[in-house]
């Protein structure tokens, strides 16, 4: 009989104990007290157990118990501050705490081959789609009683990437088999059949948490992405949605980025409908006239491929969108009811995909203006997914050009904070400097406004915002300037067609917007 667990194998028939396939030297005690807690771990075994069990009732000191229990957890590659096998129950015992799995030993075979082939039968293969298995933390505060409160964040995050209708996420009752156990992410990748894994560390001390977390590749071990968050612990419930909101925030665009990466890669007959997703993103994410003009066609072919493809249809309506915004289209009315059209078909599609709700939302509050019903499209995709900071930020652009300035403002902020190093940050930048234009601070709107245009020099909202800013705050030659620049890239814009290009619908904020234009110098 062997007795599989973490990276060892206890073969009871031969009396050895191979850890990563190599044998151990355990002296006979120390084997037959490692042997009686695995075979007792559905309880917590007393002191007077073992000393009955192993020394047959004989006295044994207190000392020499503790020796003894030293030696087996150094031979599992365990210690008292760990625990991950063996763990110390307060006045009560121990118990053997790490997954066991039996197996009938066959005659003449390796037991340590069996470790490292056991899981290759069967093994799941890897999903069309992005996939990841969030491993519990390893708790380091010395503290047992955090466990719960570390389960809890990693709940959370599951919880949170699931929403994500692109990511296959591994379910939390198969992740925390790995709980207590030193693992190797690429086992665990293939066991679970994901791509991607999450693991990380909290450390308390007084009241306040650290928790670190690293994302890998579990096909090549390589690390994609690592990130450290500090809390205090005064609300246990805010600082856990804290945690969760900052991690889900700074690995969702992570793994966007390294699928993007990845579909790049991959040689053009061998791809599908979401390796087509992903090129288009990629290019819409640089946010260019030309790079809009290469991501159209294709999640064109990404709909072909899938025509069910909600996200798709949605992505491509937001071109549209986005066209109209930095003035790219050739044909304006027709494009502008294809884009509606693309957002309608994917609603229809799938109301319960937050990508899709947000990027639909937006297109048709823009393009068919129904700001009203935009914004209660992008409030369903927060309900669904509120750690989505694309549904965040273009729900502040509907909600500036309706009239709710402050609370665009709130919602900008939040985008940034949940994602400080998305690839659409320059447009979250641009909204937050009109937005202070409108509350009267050209300053800080302008601050914002070169923010952005640093990310795209051609954003003609960020540099109508400069030319506006720079006017008001009273330094005309830069407001001339910014309003030439302005001018090359729409020559037809004129004060009196700006609600046709911003359906700004606040009186006193489009008249702020129209004097600061009219005093750079753009024409009636």
């Amino acid at each position: 009989m062997l007795l599989v667990f973490d990276d060892c194998v206890l073969d009871l028939d031969r009396r050895e104990l191979l850890r990563a396939s190599e044998i151990v030297a355990t002296a006979p005690q120390v084997f037959d007290l490692l042997v009686h807690l695995a075979q007792n771990r559905e309880r917590v075994v007393s002191r007077d157990d073992l000393i009955a069990a192993i020394w047959a009732g004989r006295i044994v000191s207190e000392s020499t118990l503790a020796s003894h229990m030293n030696a087996v957890r150094k031979a599992v590659g365990d210690d008292g501050q760990q625990q991950r096998v063996v763990r110390t129950v307060a006045r009560k015992g121990f118990r053997f705490v790490a997954d066991v799995r039996e197996v009938m030993s066959p005659e003449g075979a390796d037991p340590g081959a069996e470790s490292a082939s056991s899981n290759k039968a069967g093994a799941p293969t890897l999903p069309a789609k992005p996939s990841i298995a969030v491993l519990p933390f390893v708790n380091l505060s010395g503290d047992p009683e955090q466990d719960y409160l570390v389960d809890g964040v990693v709940g959370d995050i599951i919880a949170a990437l699931s929403q994500y209708r692109w990511l296959f996420v591994v379910a939390r009752n198969s992740s925390f088999t790995y709980k207590d156990r030193r693992v190797d992410v690429q086992q665990v990748g293939r066991e679970v059949g994901v791509r991607y894994v999450l693991e990380g560390s909290w450390r308390k001390a007084n009241n306040r948490v650290r928790m670190t977390a690293q994302l890998i590749d579990a096909t090549s071990g390589v690390l994609h992405w690592a990130g450290r968050f500090e809390g205090v612990l005064v609300d246990i419930f805010e600082l856990q949605d804290q945690i969760t909101e900052s991690v889900v925030g700074a690995i969702a665009p992570q793994l966007e980025r390294v699928e993007i990466e990845r579909a790049r890669h991959k040689p053009t007959e061998s791809l599908d409908a979401y390796d087509y997703y992903l090129r288009a993103m990629s290019q819409l994410h640089h946010g260019t006239r030309e790079a809009i003009d290469q991501a159209l066609p294709l999640f064109h072919k990404a709909m072909a491929f899938d025509p069910e493809f909600a996200s798709a249809y949605a992505m491509a309506a937001w071109c549209h969108c986005w066209r109209k915004a930095n003035h790219g289209m050739a044909d304006g009315p027709q494009e502008m009811a294809e884009g509606v059209r693309l957002a309608r078909r994917a609603l229809e599609l799938d109301r319960d995909d937050a990508v899709a709700l947000t990027r639909s939302g937006h297109a048709l509050g823009y393009l068919a203006g129904d700001l009203q019903g935009g914004i209660a499209l992008l409030d369903k995709a927060l309900v669904l997914n509120p750690n989505l900071a694309a549904a965040w930020f273009l729900g502040a652009f509907l909600r500036l050009w309706h009239g709710e300035t402050d609370t665009a403002m709130e919602h900008f902020a939040h985008a940034m904070r949940l994602s400080p190093l998305d690839p659409e940050l320059y447009r979250m930048q641009a909204g937050m400097a009109l937005a202070h234009l409108f509350i009267g601070d050209p300053d800080t709107a302008l601050s914002w406004a070169e923010k952005a245009v640093r990310d795209l020099p051609d954003f003609m909202l960020a540099i109508s915002v400069l030319a506006a800013g720079h006017a008001l705050a009273g330094r005309l030659s830069e407001a001339q300037r910014a309003v030439h620049q302005l001018r090359q890239l729409d020559p037809a814009l004129r004060l009196s067609n700006l609600t046709d290009w911003l359906p700004i619908q606040r009186p006193e904020n489009l008249a702020t917007f129209v004097d600061g234009l009219r005093r750079a110098g753009l024409p009636e």
